[in-house]
């Protein structure tokens, strides 16, 4: 199936080609994409009306978070993302516990490595729990979620020392929903946001240097 202009665009941002502060030029745009210019207009006015992309002058650039915003954004992921868990750990089927299990090995490998290939990782692991609650409707509001972590100019996974720990974060949450406990899943997962939020407060303050 072929890809949207929206998408393709979406998947951009999402990978860091475009960063927050990035100018979004439609003729520009069309040309790499290899699609005419109005699915193009189409889907920057969509992404406008979205907060994924904001106006200077006449220009579309790609937004970004303030203090502010960032805090109200983890306050509504990490109530939603302990929500998913724990209904995991009531729903989750023996293959997708598997599958969970299977990822945080997995990813073990790319410890100390690309911090963007760390970041990607992490955005599987949690994307199958979202799937493992099975609730389509928190899926939906876990994706726009995500759409709006992409704003974020960098990655909390190239703070020195979190990537190890944010891994073995991953195995708690696996336990418990391997164990059937929806309130320790709930728990794990939530704790897990807070510290990546911490990570990144403290990134911003100069206390925790990048890698």
């Amino acid at each position: 199936m072929q890809k949207d202009a929206y998408t393709l665009i979406m998947e951009a941002i999402e990978a860091g080609v475009y960063k927050p502060g990035d100018r979004l030029v439609e003729s520009e745009l069309a040309e790499r994409l290899g699609v005419s210019r109005t699915p193009v207009r189409e889907a920057l006015q969509r992404l406008e009306t979205q907060a994924m992309l904001t106006r200077d002058g006449r220009s579309l650039i790609v937004a970004s978070l303030d203090h502010n915003q960032l805090a109200e954004l983890y306050a509504v992921r990490t109530e939603l993302e302990g929500l998913a868990a724990r209904l995991a750990a009531r729903h989750a089927t023996p293959e997708e516990v598997r599958v969970l299990k299977s990822m945080v090995a997995e990813d073990r490998a790319l410890l100390g490595g690309d911090p963007r290939a760390l970041s990607r990782a992490n955005k599987r692991f949690h994307k199958q729990i979202h799937l493992a609650s099975h609730n389509r409707f928190l899926v939906q509001q876990l994706d726009l979620v995500h759409r709006s972590m992409a704003l974020m100019a960098n990655t909390s996974f190239a703070a020195e020392g979190r990537d190890e720990v944010a891994l073995d974060e991953h195995a708690d949450i696996v336990a418990a929903i391997e164990a059937g406990d929806g309130d320790a899943a709930y728990q794990a997962l939530k704790s897990h946001i807070s510290q990546a939020f911490e990570t990144r407060l403290r990134v911003d303050a100069g206390e925790l240097r990048m890698r």
